[in-house]
């Protein structure tokens, strides 16, 4: 198997119904070499041809299990990096575009941590004594592999409480990043004082925290954020209350605090499915997450009578998931059926293994 760098262009023509028989074929002629991974955000015209369908961690795992010689991630960056990560060493991580990102996880670089450990140190004597860094597994690679190497650990929305208990019983504070809205949540529901819990700025000197704060707080929250669940208000939840008075809440702990308490419940991507699938029939439901998601469950709860709304009143996906159309699917999966590997993604040995480690003390720590 060569590794090629084949052009896109004679691609980005197709119509999609051209790309979506195209794909078709290349996966026949593939077989079980090849995975396709598909993440609850993504587009329903790809969404449909994934072989495995989860959050990021789930089907990064579920991948390493199978016997495919490629594991191809409908999904953002850090996903396939954790996919390849996670993979054995013969397994191969593609992602059909490189240009499919994440913001948030774009909110916090190696660079501005560092910087942000230095800045800790001249504060506090030895934030590797006195600070855990967490990191959300929206995050790339290498800041993993910063935790794995500062005694640190990654959470997933889903066990985010069980690694903050972890993380502060072995030291005095947590560095969480880069989701503000996840950590400040999670340490909300773990009986942790608003006060204790306070936002540091990697713009700004010393976070424009004074060493007062840092020293009384026990969570330091980055300031980052999803773009999509930064959409959702307070008042989209009241506007349904009074349209719906028996109608449910169910919101993802990325959105921001206040969406969080008025919402009945709040939990991972795979928690919102679970509940409402659960839900009785005829309940209808207002849900803080990403639009493809919540059209998805919309159509499979409808012939019980539930209804299923997206909270904000205007339209909001995750966009750099978007840039997984069927084109690039299309043209991953001919090259591949030709010999051919594009857009592979493999991180080095230098951030696989510390990050590796921070994500088996996750894996360690989760119930």
């Amino acid at each position: 198997m060569q590794v090629a760098n084949i052009t896109f262009d004679r691609f980005n023509a197709l119509a999609d119904d051209q790309a979506q028989s195209r794909i078709l074929a290349a996966r026949e002629k593939l077989g079980p070499r090849a995975v396709i991974l598909g993440h609850h955000y993504q587009r329903a015209d790809v969404y449909r041809h994934a072989d495995l369908t989860g959050d990021s961690l789930k089907l990064a795992r579920l991948a390493s299990q199978t016997d495919a010689e490629f594991i191809v991630f409908c999904g953002v960056h850090f996903m396939a990096e954790v996919a390849d990560i996670m993979s054995r060493p013969e397994q191969i991580a593609i992602l059909p575009d490189l240009a499919a990102g994440c913001s948030m996880a774009d909110m916090a670089s190696l660079a501005k941590v560092e910087r942000c450990w230095r800045e800790l140190r001249d504060m506090t004597g030895d934030p590797d004594a006195l600070i855990t860094p967490v990191t959300y597994i929206n995050s790339a690679a290498d800041l993993k592999a910063f935790c794995g190497e500062h005694g640190g650990i990654v959470c997933t929305s889903s066990n985010a409480a069980s690694i903050l208990e972890w993380s502060l019983a072995r030291r005095e504070k947590v560095l969480f990043f880069p989701d503000q809205h996840l950590g400040r949540w999670t340490g909300y529901k773990m009986g942790i004082p608003l006060d204790d819990m306070v936002v540091w700025d990697p713009d700004l000197e010393n976070g424009g925290l004074t060493r007062e704060q840092v020293a009384k707080a026990k969570i330091l929250l980055w300031k980052g954020h999803c773009s999509v669940h930064q959409m959702f208000q307070p008042a989209h939840i009241l506007r349904w209350r009074n349209q719906h008075p028996d109608g449910l809440v169910i919101s993802h702990p990325e959105s921001a605090l206040e969406v969080c308490r008025q919402s009945d419940y709040v939990g991972s991507t795979e928690y919102i499915l679970k509940t409402v699938k659960a839900g009785a029939p005829g309940t209808k439901w207002l849900v803080g997450t990403e639009l493809n998601l919540v059209n998805r469950l919309a159509e499979e709860v409808k012939h019980e009578g539930k209804t299923v709304q997206f909270m904000a009143p205007t339209v909001c996906m995750c966009s750099t998931m978007q840039r997984i159309d069927p084109q690039h699917l299309a043209w991953c999966l001919e090259n591949l059926a030709e010999g051919q590997v594009v857009n592979r993604i493999s991180v080095p040995e230098h951030e696989a293994v510390p990050a590796k480690l921070a994500l088996d003390r996750m894996l360690a720590a989760s119930p």
